[in-house]
């Protein structure tokens, strides 16, 4: 129970970070808990009394790990930049960024509600506007400590031709949207625990931040780029439970004759309130090209029932949808609970499933 404490405390002050930086002049110093198993990153003022003698698992130890900078308001982050995760508390690295649209349906514009479209469901009028977000490496010395509130092993690739269903996963791969990040900076030549941390990035402390892209990083992300890509974010809130979607063409298989398009998305899920609330059940309709429209119905989200808290606000998962179709459309809802016992319905945001014009070959396995 000790570390599960210590755990809650670091989402507690992840949310202090992000208010408290915001007008930082100087830097100041990041800490972690020590040995086998160390905790992500916390701060050392206000998570410190969090993790007491009391609450700290025994034998752990706070170890300085790096130094906070200033969050950038304007401008990006570079490749080899070292960040805490605002949310979920992992130390991270920066790969690179990807310009996205971010359709917000929270501030749609107040024009009326369509009529049904041939999706079958209303839409407001959302006008995307540009958003950064990156690609980047978590460390894996922090993924036990995040396995219950965001996926680690979420970046799936389709991996041949000969299974049509065929997946596989690098783990410790992320998207992070630019607000995520809490920057800092650290002495530690290999700072960040990931096997692809050295092949993908060189030390060189003339530079700043001091990790420099190898080839292999420039030449994996131009070969992996189709199925990398981020290009479209759908969000929106109901009742101060906010909910993310971002959609990933993977593919097109071939199956008993027939074409199989597989797409990933990716959902976070954000309590904005401090009441809690606990998913119980999806809702799914999704629509096919091909004029089909199927309703998926079931308890909770990849096979779980998330309690999100003001101590652990979020919650981010992948699941993984195929039509016989090049394009469709996806939408539904969440049903909460509440500590009462009641139920509300929370809008997921409509998206389109799109596959790529110009297809090149799918990738057959990790390319370097």
């Amino acid at each position: 129970m000790a570390g599960c404490v210590a755990r809650r405390a670091l989402t507690v002050g992840s949310r202090w970070w992000s208010r408290s930086l915001t007008g930082t002049r100087g830097p100041r110093p990041l800490c972690a808990a020590g040995g086998a198993g160390a905790f992500p990153p916390v701060a050392t003022t206000t998570t410190r009394r969090h993790l007491s003698s009391r609450n700290r698992p025994e034998g752990k130890v706070l170890e300085t790990v790096g130094v906070f900078e200033v969050p950038k308001q304007n401008g990006k982050y570079e490749t080899g930049q070292l960040f805490l995760h605002s949310v979920f508390g992992y130390r991270g690295v920066v790969l690179f960024p990807w310009q996205a649209r971010l359709y917000d349906r929270d501030v749609a514009s107040a024009a009326p509600e369509k009529a049904e479209n041939p999706a079958g469901h209303g839409s407001k009028e959302v006008k995307g506007k540009t958003h950064t977000y990156y690609q980047v490496l978590i460390d894996a010395r922090d993924c036990p400590h995040i396995s219950q509130r965001s996926q680690t092993e979420a970046v799936t690739f389709l991996a041949n031709h000969d299974d049509s269903r065929a997946l596989y996963a690098i783990p410790g791969l992320d998207y992070v949207s630019h607000e995520d990040i809490l920057p800092y900076t650290s002495t530690d030549q290999v700072p960040i625990q990931h096997e692809l941390f050295e092949r993908f990035l060189l030390y060189d402390q003339t530079k700043a931040p001091p990790f420099v892209a190898r080839e292999t990083l420039r030449a994996w992300q131009e070969k992996n780029h189709p199925w990398l890509e981020l290009s479209d974010v759908h969000r929106e809130t109901t009742e101060n439970i906010r909910v993310t979607v971002i959609p990933f063409y993977m593919g097109m298989r071939e199956a008993q004759n027939s074409h199989v398009y597989w797409w990933r998305y990716c959902i976070r899920l954000e309590n904005l309130d401090s009441d809690v609330v606990q998913l119980r059940e999806r809702h799914w309709r999704i629509f096919s090209l091909s004029g089909t429209l199927e309703t998926v119905r079931g308890r909770g989200v990849v096979g779980r029932e998330p309690v999100l808290s003001k101590e652990q606000p979020a919650f981010q998962y992948s699941s993984h949808v195929s039509l016989q179709a090049s394009s469709g459309h996806m939408w539904g809802t969440f049903r909460f609970e509440r500590p009462d016992g009641s139920h509300f319905d929370v809008r997921i945001p409509p998206f389109s499933l799109e596959s790529n014009k110009d297809e090149k070959t799918p990738p057959s396995g990790l390319h370097w």
